[in-house]
Parts: structure tokens; C-alpha cells; sequence
């Protein structure tokens, strides 16, 4: 006990003696998320770039004494931006000041609006400051700051060997000094991280640093994606015989198990159904490489896709399928027929009524939408009608007795009908992600299968025109389209058996869902169309549709909804909504429903906010 307390008290001394960073200074990247990203948007940088926290990376380059001796000082947190997102410190403490920590996530923030793929590290970020300042002169003062502290916090070259002096010496001549080309030479270790800069990704900063030499130039090949697909990370090749599957069975201790590696007889010479760079990003996610000849001749080919259940047992494809395009933002172009989309019935549907525990919310809610019922109902004042107004005709006597009568007096009433030109499109997520469970005795398919029941006993009592789909995707060529309710085909049993019927299926390529279904709800010759889209999550697929690609795809569908005329509007259960939602549809064409429970009423009350 007593070497215990002994040593945790000399831990705490080391640590504290060791830490050069201002604990009572420090400020969180949740404190400035949401004003960096606002910052970020209005110095004009991508809409799409999504602003999160950067993860730890391995530091190589010197450290004290102490840091040595308490262990600490051999991570870091570098500022970097891909095509993806913008990475800042999860926490900054490195100035005395709060202040001055706030003002070096701003300045990481603005740094990361310029784009520039050209030129090594430390040029780019010369040219980077030299750009913001030139654009926004208001940040200067603040740079001059964050650049006296951050000097004053730099290893003194006299401290240091030769080699890494120099390094010290080039990189302080390149903060002063953003007009001139700087050339770091090579040293037994790396410098110390720049914090006013963008570093490249980390990863590349750990495999170049392993090595102990700094080479910006080097580290920039991944940053500006010009490997042209040459694996460039050296993997551990094995030569393995080839298994005969007659192995037994192998006993060991599961908690003395560090790591297990196994040569499967897995032949990946043919990745036909996979994007051109998936091969690529297989290699480098392993660790090893293993090749081993095998001398059996094959027969044939047969060729398996375990995810997708067989015809028998499958949905009912209905006809062969829509070629559907692709915004690739990358590119800026419009990719011609890039997916294909198959429209699909639900197998075995029975006809059914709507179920007990849904009858009560039914009954209030079509109370609640009767208001919206067409009615007839009377015009007075009319020129011309069925029959005379008789408060305005004796008005008009009267008038005439004193002959102060205009002679074009309204004197009659119509009766008119009052009718809703209005047609919806419901398009619900019917992705993988709803099987999950909210309780223990219900999923999100279930919440939003009850509220597809509420929302359709909402609008048959209004009368208006309205069409209920699902969807889900397995790649770019297999975007499933669930038809539940058509336009013209009225709400009966039969719609209730297919809303029965829906369930989770696969991923969310939302684009070439919701361009199939901004067609059908142009095809409509109503006056106002919405198109309403439940959701539990971001855009994905198996695929590059994962990221930024999907969000831009979908956000480009949109577009072109609007553009036709069309109303979009999003109901998400997402918690994390807030990122990337306001991007896709504006801050005003959504809503996130934070019980998922109270789904089903809350949809049906948004559409009467809508469209009343």
C-alpha cells in the first residue's frame, strides 16, 4: 500500500513537472464546433466539408527529460483537412490564455478554406497564411499573436543536434518569412509539430516519422491523392502452402490471446462487382499479404451474393428495372445512367384491417384532419349565382328608394366546393439501420411502419392525392424501390397488407431513390407536391457512396427537386442530423424527431402544418 501511494504520488509530480501545456486555459473542440463550422462557411469554404474532432497520432520528434520519464509528449493531435472533413485538436492548451487557444481553432478553421494541391508541406502552408490574410486583413492581428506565442513555445536550435537545428532554424525562417521558398534537410528526428499549420493525414506523418527522417515532399503524396493507384505502403509478404481443410481443432486460452492471424483459402483475383479503387483500399487495410498456388484445376465458376435472398424468397421485382443517374462532385459532372434502380412488391401480402392497438390515435387523428375535408359552402356578393343574396338584394331596394344604387351592386350567392390541388409523395428509409431495437419490445421498422398506418388514415380523410414508397440499396446497381401505395390506387386492406408487409432491407443510396420519386411526383397535375422523406441516418452504400459522395449526390437530387417545382421535406430520427442535414434540404425543410416512439403523431401533425 505504502509503494502504491509513493508511487502515485511521484506519478502526479513527474506528470505535472513534465506537462507544458495551460490545463486552466484549455478550451474543447464541443465548446467551438458549431461557431467553426459557421466561421468556416461564411470565409467561404465547402458546404459539404464536415468539421469533427482529429484523432491521436505518433510523435517522434524530441522531448524532455521529464517527458520522457513520466511517458508523455509522444502523441499529438494534428489540424488536417482531406475531402471529407476538416480535423481540428479534440482540445487545445498550448497558450496561457483562453483567448488565445480560441483564436488558434479559428485560425485552423480559416487556414483550411484555401485549397491547394501544389507545392510540399511547408509551401502550401505558406501560401495558405499568405492567401487569408491577403483576403481577410481583420485576421492579422490575431495571427501575430498565436505567431509570437507560438515561437516563444519552440525548442531553441541551440538545444538541439545539428541536423534537427536546422530543421528548427528552416521552419522559424518559413513563419516570418511567407514569400520564400523553405527546404527542410534531413535530421535524426522529426521537428516539433507546427500548430498554426495544416499537416498532411496523419497516417503518412507516423510511416514517414518511423523512419526518423521529415520529408514533407514525400508526406504530400497522399494528401494530394496523385499515388495513381501504387500501393505505397510496404506490407509483410507470406508465402503459405496451400491449406487442405483437415486441420482439427485448436485449444488455447481465450484471455492470454493477443492477436490471431489465419491464411484463408479465399481466391481474390476477381473483384468484377466492385469500384475500380475498392481492390486498392482491400490491400491497404491488411497487414500482411499471403499468396499460395493451388494445384487443383477448377471446373467452373460459380459465382455467389450471400446478401441478397433468392428469387423464391425475395420481393417481387416489378419490370426490369430504371437506369438512374449520379451527381459525382468530384468531377462536377452528372454520371448518365449510373445506377439502376428496380421497383419491387412485397411477396405473399394478405389483406388486412388496421390494427387494434393503432385504432384510438386513428380515430384522433382523422378527427383532427376532417378540418381539411372539402366542403361546399356559400359565396355572398357575387355578380352572378344560383340564387338572389337577400341581405345585399334589400340593401339594393333600399338604395334604389333613396337613388343612391350603383347599378353593378353584387346581388347574388353561388355555392362553390372547396378542393385541395395537393399531392405527397412519402418515401421511407427501409435501410439495414431499422432493425435496431428503440425498446425491448419494438424497432424503428415498427415505429415506422405504425406511422406509415397514421399518416395514411390522416390523408384519406382530406382526400388529397397521395403515394407511399420504401427504399434501400445494395450497391449502385441494386437500388431497391418498394412500392406500397400508388397515386391512383385508394386506400384499402390491401395498401394496410403492404404496409404490414415492409421491413429492413439493405443501405440508403437516398439520390437515385429520391430522383425516382421526384419523376412520379411530377407526373402529377396538382399545384403543390411535397415529397416527404422519413429517414434514420446519412446517406451510404457499399460502395463510395459512403462520405461526402453520398451526401453530395443526395444534396444534388434535392436540388433538382426543387427545381422542378417539387416541395422536399425530411423527418429524421438521427441524433446526429444536426451535421449534415441543414446542408442537404436548408435549415427550414426538416425535422428531427428526438423519441423515435413519437414518430407515427408527429408525422402526421407536420403534414398538417405543412400543407394547412
Amino acid at each position: 500500500m505504502l509503494e502504491e501511494w509513493v508511487g502515485g504520488i511521484w506519478h502526479n509530480f513527474i506528470s505535472q513537472q513534465a506537462n507544458i501545456n495551460y490545463p486552466e486555459a484549455i478550451v474543447y473542440f464541443d465548446e467551438v464546433n458549431y461557431t467553426a463550422g459557421i466561421f468556416f462557411r461564411a470565409l467561404g469554404g465547402e458546404a459539404g466539408l464536415h468539421v469533427k474532432s482529429a484523432t491521436d497520432s505518433d510523435m517522434n520528434a524530441k522531448r524532455s527529460l521529464l517527458q520522457r520519464i513520466a511517458g508523455s509528449g509522444n502523441k499529438v493531435q494534428y489540424a488536417s483537412r482531406d475531402e471529407e472533413s476538416l480535423k481540428l485538436p479534440d482540445s487545445i492548451a498550448l497558450f496561457p490564455t483562453r483567448q488565445l487557444n480560441m483564436d488558434l481553432y479559428l485560425w485552423l478553421t480559416a487556414l483550411s478554406v484555401v485549397t491547394i494541391d501544389e507545392g510540399d508541406w511547408i509551401s502550401r502552408n505558406q501560401y495558405r497564411t499568405r492567401k487569408i490574410l491577403a483576403l481577410w486583413p481583420g485576421l492579422k492581428s490575431k495571427y501575430e499573436h498565436l505567431l509570437v506565442a507560438h515561437l516563444q513555445q519552440r525548442p531553441n536550435p541551440e538545444d538541439l543536434s545539428t541536423g534537427e537545428a536546422k530543421q528548427e532554424l528552416a521552419i522559424r525562417y518559413a513563419l516570418n518569412n511567407l514569400t520564400d521558398k523553405v527546404t527542410l534537410e534531413y535530421a535524426k528526428r522529426p521537428p516539433q509539430p507546427v500548430t498554426l499549420w495544416l499537416h498532411p493525414a496523419p497516417s503518412l506523418l507516423e510511416r514517414e516519422e518511423s523512419k526518423s527522417v521529415f520529408d514533407p515532399d514525400l508526406a504530400d503524396a497522399v494528401h494530394t491523392k496523385k499515388i495513381d493507384q501504387q500501393q505505397k505502403k510496404r506490407k509483410k509478404g507470406l508465402r503459405e502452402d496451400m491449406p487442405e481443410g483437415e486441420g482439427g481443432l485448436m485449444s488455447f486460452r481465450l484471455e492470454s490471446l493477443w492477436s490471431w492471424g489465419e491464411f484463408s483459402k479465399l481466391d481474390r483475383s476477381t473483384t468484377d462487382d466492385d469500384d475500380d479503387d475498392s481492390a486498392m483500399q482491400t490491400a491497404e487495410d491488411m497487414d500482411s499479404i499471403s499468396v499460395a498456388q493451388d494445384n487443383a484445376t477448377t471446373s467452373s465458376k460459380i459465382k455467389l451474393d450471400l446478401d441478397l435472398p433468392s428469387n423464391d424468397y425475395d420481393d417481387i421485382v416489378l419490370g426490369e428495372g430504371l437506369p438512374i443517374d449520379e451527381w459525382d462532385y468530384k468531377k462536377r459532372v452528372m454520371q448518365k445512367d449510373h445506377c439502376r434502380l428496380i421497383t419491387m412488391a412485397a411477396r405473399d401480402v394478405e389483406p388486412m384491417a388496421l390494427p387494434p392497438r393503432l385504432k384510438a390515435q386513428a380515430r384522433k387523428i382523422r378527427r383532427q384532419f376532417e378540418i381539411l375535408r372539402p366542403q361546399r359552402h356559400w359565396l355572398s356578393r357575387q355578380t352572378e349565382g344560383s340564387e338572389l343574396d337577400l341581405d345585399n338584394y334589400i340593401h339594393f331596394l333600399a338604395d334604389r328608394k333613396r337613388g343612391t344604387v350603383n347599378s353593378d351592386m353584387p346581388v347574388y350567392r353561388d355555392i362553390r366546393n372547396e378542393t385541395r390541388d395537393l399531392s405527397c409523395l412519402l418515401l421511407a428509409d427501409l435501410s439495414l439501420s431499422t432493425d435496431a431495437h428503440i425498446n425491448n419490445s419494438a424497432r424503428v421498422i415498427d415505429v415506422i411502419r405504425d406511422a406509415l398506418y397514421l399518416f395514411a388514415e390522416a390523408l384519406d380523410v382530406t382526400g388529397d392525392r397521395f403515394a407511399l414508397h420504401g427504399f434501400s440499396s445494395r450497391n449502385r446497381n441494386h437500388v431497391r424501390f418498394h412500392k406500397i401505395k400508388d397515386f391512383d390506387q385508394d386506400y384499402n386492406d390491401d395498401v394496410r397488407g403492404y404496409i404490414e408487409a415492409v421491413k429492413p432491407g439493405y443501405y440508403t443510396r437516398m439520390g437515385a431513390a429520391i430522383r425516382h420519386a421526384t419523376h412520379l411526383l411530377e407526373q402529377e397535375k396538382t399545384s403543390q407536391k411535397l415529397l416527404l422523406i422519413v429517414t434514420d441516418g446519412k446517406p451510404n452504400d457499399l460502395d463510395k457512396y459512403e462520405g461526402r459522395y453520398g451526401i453530395e449526390d443526395t444534396r444534388q437530387a434535392i436540388i433538382e427537386a426543387e427545381k422542378k417545382g417539387l416541395q422536399p421535406f425530411c423527418v429524421t430520427i438521427d441524433e446526429k442530423a444536426e451535421e449534415y442535414l441543414p446542408y442537404l434540404f436548408g435549415k427550414n425543410a426538416y425535422i428531427w424527431i428526438k423519441k423515435i416512439e413519437d414518430l407515427p403523431l408527429k408525422l402526421a401533425s407536420l403534414y398538417l402544418r405543412l400543407t394547412h
